[in-house]
């Protein structure tokens, strides 16, 4: 099948490389000269062959915006885009009708896999009409792991579905992540346990904690035992943020993410304003000791 793919960065680069290794025609368009095969989407959708499939793989927001605008003037009626990248689900549906009212049909995706896609496949979340998806099956068949096709992709729903599922996905995601750390920490303070890394490593077999995550931070520990080379510093996407707003909205408890969310931004703080606020209300009632910033600094 041929497929134009617009953004080859460190998902949409290997995603071209498995699509083109399960036989697939791939015409990619990138900024950047030294990967793209086009010098612009004017040029990619004359490359391609009517009716088009054009996947964007490109940062959320507005450069997904600009992109899917600037598409609409270069396809045609019959053609087909979806939006792989990381799109708030509010979004895909004025993208549908930007689309839809020339004639082009469209697809919401959310994508799993980061850059261990290329060998292992993508998790795929996709929003839209039974007939889009269809047509879209042989790009989704080769991009998802082998196996059953219920593994590794589903049709959620119709437009916005996918990249809801996928928000909800990440915002799993950000509370396994902030579990498995803290059980690192507490394991890692405990004198008792002589090596915190073995123990993730061996938790990797035979237990109910194991998985992906988990595997991952096993690597990690090895390579690095008390991750002693990088900082703390949690940067967030904006995945775990739209699950926790949508929850409130939906009213539905999701504690463990919104505390999962929370850890993010204190990470960011080299001394937190919250606890210095806790330390002077604590010698203020109680006169209990806080430890003061010394006059040199």
């Amino acid at each position: 099948m041929q497929l134009g793919l617009v953004g080859l960065g460190k998902m949409g680069f290997n995603m071209r490389e498995r699509l083109r290794g399960g036989n697939h025609e791939v015409i990619g368009f990138d900024p950047r000269p030294e990967v793209t095969d086009v010098p612009s989407l004017a040029a990619l959708a004359d490359a391609l062959t009517a009716p088009r499939v054009v996947w964007v793989m490109v940062p959320s927001g507005d450069i997904t915006h600009q992109t899917i605008v600037e598409l609409a003037e270069h396809l045609q009626p019959g053609d087909l885009v979806i939006d792989g990248g990381n799109s708030r689900y509010t979004e895909d549906g004025p993208h549908a009708k930007l689309l839809g009212d020339k004639g082009i049909s469209f697809i919401d995706a959310g994508v799993s896999g980061g850059i261990w896609g290329l060998t292992e496949g993508y998790g795929l979340m996709v929003g839209g009409s039974d007939e889009d998806v269809a047509r879209a099956m042989p790009i989704f068949d080769t991009l998802r792991p082998a196996g059953d096709v219920a593994d590794g992709f589903v049709h959620a729903g119709p437009v916005g579905a996918g990249h809801f599922t996928k928000m909800v996905h990440n915002g799993v995601e950000y509370a396994l992540m902030t579990a498995y750390a803290e059980g690192y920490e507490l394991l890692a303070a405990e004198p008792l346990v002589k090596d915190p890394a073995a123990v993730y490593q061996a938790w990797s077999n035979g237990t109910v904690v194991r998985s992906w995550l988990q595997e991952l931070l096993a690597k990690a520990l090895k390579e690095d035992p008390e991750l002693a080379n990088i900082t703390g510093y949690t940067d967030d996407s904006g995945e775990g943020r739209w699950t926790v707003e949508e929850a409130i909205r939906l009213r539905v408890p999701v504690p463990g993410i919104a505390a999962s969310l929370f850890a993010r931004f204190l990470s960011r703080q080299d001394d937190s304003p919250t606890m210095k606020a806790v330390a002077a209300l604590r010698n203020q009632f109680g006169g209990h000791a806080v430890k003061r910033i010394s006059e040199s600094g």
